[in-house]
């Protein structure tokens, strides 16, 4: 098996490419390998080589993945095969437009019968912090349209079947011609009698009313991966709404919604705490325990520890999305300064500070603020 190829060379864009590149690279792509206009043996192949490509590449998440990360770094299970797209769908859903260019051109070649992709469903889910950062199993309540069970998506009642169309011959659509001041012009309809699908029923099925389809509520279980955080979408193929005319179903996203913790916060895959403790422990050192999403750990504060100072957990933070890695734990250590003092702290405490002096120390310009004042004249 051949070793597949780097996608931007796929697509023959460099890495710097911007996302109007991406499209206009696919599009010419497509023009030249569809197979709709391409018979030889290998275009479809190469077709669905660029299919991946700029399936990947078009979507802002998966580029920076596969740019960190390589293959490795994208799933494209479930991503759509535009080889089944009439090409002139295939431009008009991806970038607004037909795409054979030409007075009717792109008309005479859709269809309304051709097959299309479904919908895709979108949702939300709530989690916990902790949910977020282990990974959890959760059962999800999807509502959709579905095949009708009676008439197994046929629109008609059992025991009949959709007659072909006699106003268009099952093309879905009708020439008519036009008369104008520069002569006749034939353009390419919508069937009025079908509405473009080839096919009449006779007997609607009286479960879906000759629709094909029924609303349906279903429970799925849903693997989210240990890592994901607030906003991250989990995709789950072909589980969007059902395809027309025997077209792929869309995709269900689930968009996470990840509940703030009480003590924890997220920076990318390392987790951060705050903590207060006193002048002495400041000053003579101590070890504490601080709480960690594994349970609490004992951390050394070493004699002089200043305000501010960020101490870390190694391996304490959130797993790393598809790899056996983890981020930090992030320990920023604040030293609290006492408001209420007993008499005898307030002695011990004029007693020390007559042994430490009066003297302030001014501090010095850091380098980098010189720094800045340099470049800014």
């Amino acid at each position: 098996m051949a070793a597949k190829r780097d996608y931007y060379e796929v697509l023959g864009i460099p890495r710097s490419a911007s996302q109007d590149d991406i499209k206009k690279a696919f599009r010419d792509l497509a023009r030249q390998y569809h197979p709709d206009v391409n018979k030889a043996h290998d275009a479809e192949e190469k077709f669905k080589e660029i299919n991946e490509a700029y399936g990947v590449l078009s979507d802002t998440e998966k580029r920076a993945s596969y740019d960190h990360y390589g293959f490795s770094g994208v799933n494209t299970q479930g991503m759509p095969d535009y080889s089944t797209m009439d090409l002139s769908d295939l431009f008009e859903t991806l970038f607004g437009f037909g795409g054979m260019g030409g007075f009717g051109a792109s008309s005479s070649r859709r269809r309304q019968n051709a097959p299309r992709r479904g919908a895709d469903i979108k949702s939300n889910i709530k989690l916990t912090f902790e949910e977020a950062v282990f990974g959890v199993e959760k059962e999800v309540e999807v509502t959709r349209n579905e095949r009708c069970s009676v008439c197994d998506g046929s629109g008609a009642e059992p025991g009949t079947q959709p007659v072909t169309c006699q106003t268009c011959k099952g093309q879905g659509e009708v020439r008519q011609v036009q008369q104008t001041f520069l002569g006749s012009m034939v353009q390419v309809v919508t069937c009025p009698t079908c509405g473009g699908r080839g096919k009449m029923v006779e007997s609607p099925c009286r479960n879906c009313r000759g629709s094909g389809l029924e609303r349906k509520t279903r429970q799925m279980k849903v693997n989210i991966p240990a890592g994901v955080d607030d906003g991250n979408q989990i995709r789950m193929g072909g589980e969007g709404q059902p395809g027309a005319n025997g077209g792929p179903n869309g995709d269900y996203y689930l968009e996470l919604d990840v509940a703030p913790h009480k003590f924890f916060r997220r920076n990318g895959n390392d987790i951060l705490l705050d903590i207060d403790i006193n002048m002495a422990q400041a000053s003579l050192g101590d070890e504490i325990s601080v709480p960690t999403v594994d349970g609490d750990v004992k951390l050394r504060i070493p004699p002089g520890t200043q305000p501010g100072r960020v101490f870390r957990l190694k391996e304490k933070g959130a797993p790393v999305l598809n790899r056996n890695e983890r981020g930090n734990q992030l320990v920023t250590v604040n030293v609290q300064i006492p408001t209420n003092l007993s008499k005898q702290q307030e002695e011990l405490l004029t007693s020390l500070g007559k042994t430490m002096g009066t003297d302030i120390k001014i501090q010095e310009r850091s380098f980098f603020d010189k720094l800045k004042d340099a470049f800014s004249g």
